[in-house]
């Protein structure tokens, strides 16, 4: 076996994490929770017909779009800690108006009762992971959590896009047979735990943080 690294794959461990946010809208107007997951097109490089939340990389313009109201100030201290390079509360901000800018223009819903500026003070931030070293894109992705009737989102309303496909409000608890992500399932799954103890997830509890450490999958806190 040639042990020798590749151009590609020399450039492929190089790759340098791009930030990047992910929603997880949950619905439990009937009672029982249901989550949104749509299928990445196939012509894309990374995660290619998988299921995944709505989400997507940091614009540099996610750092001056208007928001109605603003983070919750301990979802912003559990941005901030544990950051790779100094990060302000405005880039912890920016990172809260990428996810909601995501779901817009990924499934046509508004963290928003009237399609303005998006309400971030609903949002929690549940979950931080950085892609492995070797894939074609990377990305250090926080995931936020919101309910739809927080933001008043009406579930019906949502729309395919180029980015995602069959958009699907899925119960949270019959998932296993769907092609996702190891992350989003891992996730997902500790989502479901808390609801269990805090069906209303409180605003101040401690982050997962998933990531590749000395060649093993860790979770850290934040």
């Amino acid at each position: 076996m040639n042990d020798r690294a590749t151009p590609q794959s020399v450039a492929r461990a190089d790759v340098r994490p791009k930030d990047a946010a992910s929603l997880i809208l949950i619905d439990r107007s009937d009672g029982k929770p249901r989550v949104l997951l749509g299928r990445r097109a196939s012509a894309h490089v990374f995660m290619p017909d998988l299921y995944v939340f709505p989400g997507g990389r940091r614009d540099p313009l996610d750092h001056s779009r208007p928001f109605a109201s603003d983070l919750n100030p301990q979802v912003t201290e559990r941005l901030l800690a544990g950051s790779r390079r100094p990060m302000t509360s405005k880039s912890a901000r920016a990172l809260a108006l990428a996810a909601a800018r995501e779901l817009v223009e990924e499934t046509g819903l508004h963290l928003s009762t009237s399609a303005a500026s998006p309400e971030l003070a609903t949002l929690r931030f549940v979950a931080r992971a950085i892609t492995p070293p070797g894939q074609p894109r990377r990305f250090d992705t926080r995931f936020f959590l919101t309910f739809t009737d927080e933001v008043g989102i009406d579930p019906t309303a949502i729309r395919d896009s180029r980015e995602l496909l069959d958009l699907q409000w899925l119960d949270m608890s019959d998932i296993s047979c769907l092609n996702m992500p190891d992350i989003t399932r891992i996730i997902l799954g500790d989502v479901i735990d808390l609801m269990k103890t805090d069906p209303s997830l409180g605003f101040g509890r401690d982050v997962p943080f998933y990531l590749l450490r000395g060649g093993r999958f860790v979770r850290l806190m934040l």
